[in-house]
């Protein structure tokens, strides 16, 4: 093709999931790849119900143009719900409807980020939110995590020592690829120490509801007093991913320059779809929908868990998630998890290596497994089929 491209194509590359879970479309195929919920929990009918009362009752405004903002009603129930939940204080003017969390990191990178610009994150960490950054001309510095999370002390000396410093992304709760929760006092460091350099924070927590065991923990933006730090969510995770409905949460003067980008980008979200999910909301109840996901996913990790550990090497590695989709292996450092997955795909299993959730340094010993789409005795039987690989290839 002779046509002259924008610089930023250059470095933009497939998504590593989006490509694996083309192969995982085959039948039969047993996935641990992306984040997908459990579609057999998907609330079909009362969604089904819900839509003919939106078309009844609303379908002129229903298949309009609304506001680039959002659909008000929705806008209030999400304001509320993370302040009773996380901590905060928001209304619905704090809140700005987008295209699933992830068009919400793609906004952050065109208000944020100018070429050369610095981002600081996990690591590892999510790879679709690097690919959305990435597309800005940034660079990327990894700060290491241990049990409790992103290591503040050297996040601190990086920020130091990085004047073009813009952006710190972090999942706090369930991290994903990992698994990992970060403790009380990371989330109060790190909102401290974003006002001490006025760096900006992304919290994205799209799983923070699947919380299986222990304590639940304020969001970082609870702690904000500089309104430094701004919140990603989503529907996706705690109702269905196909709607696309997510948003971005922080101080109003922030929140109206994503809403000026956003016009910009495709005006606005899906009119119908936003007051479906509020019609559902004020006439079902979302926390016992959210329960029965839970504890489907709770005993799916229970059932990974244990696989792992019956089935795979002690040398190998792994997390054990308080909630979330995702659990995280660290294979001997001579072992490629590209080279398991290239075996694994011939007995129609797969998964995502690891090498891709860090932007620098590619740590090709790790990969993510998902425990949430599959039912037991598939867990198991892909585990199994997985440990067996994994086994050969240390012997």
């Amino acid at each position: 093709m002779a046509l002259n491209l924008a610089k930023r194509m250059a470095s933009l590359k497939a998504s590593e999931i989006r490509e694996i879970l083309k192969v995982t479309e085959q039948d039969g195929v047993i996935s641990f790849a992306g984040g997908l919920p459990a579609p057999e929990l998907f609330p079909i009918r009362e969604i089904e119900d819900t839509t003919r009362i939106v078309l009844e009752k609303m379908g002129s405004k229903a298949l309009q143009y609304t506001t680039t903002e959002g659909y008000a009603p929705l806008r209030e129930w999400i304001a509320q719900r993370m302040n009773s939940r996380l901590g905060t204080h928001f209304d619905k003017d704090n809140i700005l409807i987008t295209h699933g969390s992830q068009q919400g990191l793609d906004l952050s990178g065109k208000v944020f980020l100018d070429e050369g610009d610095v981002v600081l994150c996990e690591s590892p960490t999510y790879l679709a939110a690097l690919n959305a950054f990435k597309a800005y001309g940034c660079r990327f510095i990894e700060i290491p995590t241990d049990e409790h999370g992103m290591r503040t002390d050297v996040l601190e000396e990086v920020l130091q020592k990085t004047p073009r410093a813009k952006l710190v992304y972090a999942i706090p709760t369930f991290q994903n690829p990992t698994g990992k929760t970060w403790n009380l006092e990371r989330r109060k460091q790190l909102a401290e120490i974003s006002a001490r350099y006025n760096v900006a924070v992304i919290e994205d927590n799209p799983y923070e509801e699947l919380r299986f065991e222990g304590e639940a923990y304020p969001s970082v933006k609870s702690f904000d007093r500089t309104g430094n730090v701004l919140c990603a969510g989503t529907f996706s995770k705690i109702f269905c991913p196909g709607f696309r409905i997510g948003w971005m949460a922080g101080e109003k003067e922030l929140i109206r320059k994503y809403v000026l980008v956003k016009q910009g980008t495709d005006l606005q979200c899906n009119t119908i779809a936003q007051m479906t999910i509020a019609e559902y909301l004020k006439k079902y109840d979302i926390d016992a929908h959210i329960g029965r996901i839970v504890k489907v996913y709770r005993q799916r990790r229970d059932v990974a868990v244990a696989c792992l550990e019956k089935y795979f090497p002690a040398e190998v590695r792994f997390t054990r998630p308080e909630g979330g989709l995702f659990t995280w292996l660290e294979l001997p450092p001579s072992i490629s998890a590209r080279d398991i997955l290239t075996k694994c795909l011939e007995q129609k299993i797969a998964f995502v290596p690891g090498g891709s959730f860090f932007p620098n340094e590619h740590k090709e010993n790790t990969l993510r497994l998902n425990y949430s789409n599959m039912p037991e005795e598939r867990i198991e039987q892909g585990l199994k089929i997985i440990g067996q690989i994994v086994t050969q290839a240390i012997r």
